[in-house]
């Protein structure tokens, strides 16, 4: 029993090392093209945003193990993002040109790095949940080991893309995996 504890643990930590660090991509990858004063705000936004829902999903993790297309359609939202991310980020890295931020484009960048939380942190929990089984202490633990990691490299993530481009160009890679991951992972349940 304990050995299958110890085991989960690991499993949760994998997983959240995986599935967190793609969540930090995303508002790292965002937020690098702000300024420092409103790339804190998103990073803040962003985590919190994470924060709640990964908290709200982990409360109703059980319903949603049930439902299936569920990955399915957050596949499909994260090739939204991955499209808008190529636009918003890679392109305006090519053009080299200053970028001039306005309300509406900080609001964008909310508005995206939100619906990348809603996609991500549902993968994550119901990652965790999975390995987890009925063991909700480790649940919990992998709760906050997803908050702490993506809030860590989340600010990291994004000092390192303003500084070095190519690593959007990586980001962008990592989360288009990880749409075609979720795509492929519901059509072959959908289809057997």
């Amino acid at each position: 029993m304990l050995s299958e504890q110890i085991l989960i643990f690991f499993q949760i930590i994998f997983i959240d090392l995986v599935l967190a660090g793609d969540n930090a991509i995303i508002i790292g990858m965002v937020a690098s093209q702000f300024p420092a004063e409103q790339r804190k705000k998103i990073i803040f936004w962003g985590i919190g945003a994470a924060v709640v829902l990964r908290i709200l999903f982990t409360l109703i993790t059980a319903y949603l193990l049930q439902i299936s297309g569920l990955r399915l359609v957050g596949g499909i939202l994260l090739l939204y993002i991955c499209y808008k991310l190529y636009v918003d980020v890679v392109k305006q890295s090519e053009k080299k040109e200053s970028v001039k931020i306005d309300n509406s484009s900080f609001m964008k960048a909310i508005t995206t790095v939100i619906l990348a939380d809603i996609t991500m942190s549902l993968d994550n929990v119901l990652g965790v949940a999975g390995a987890a089984r009925d063991h909700y202490y480790l649940l919990v633990f992998g709760l906050a080991l997803s908050i702490i990691l993506m809030a860590t490299a989340a600010t990291l993530i994004s000092g390192w893309i303003k500084k070095y481009k190519w690593i959007a160009w990586i980001g962008l890679l990592a989360v288009l995996i990880v749409a075609i991951e979720l795509i492929y992972t519901d059509i072959k349940v959908l289809l057997l």
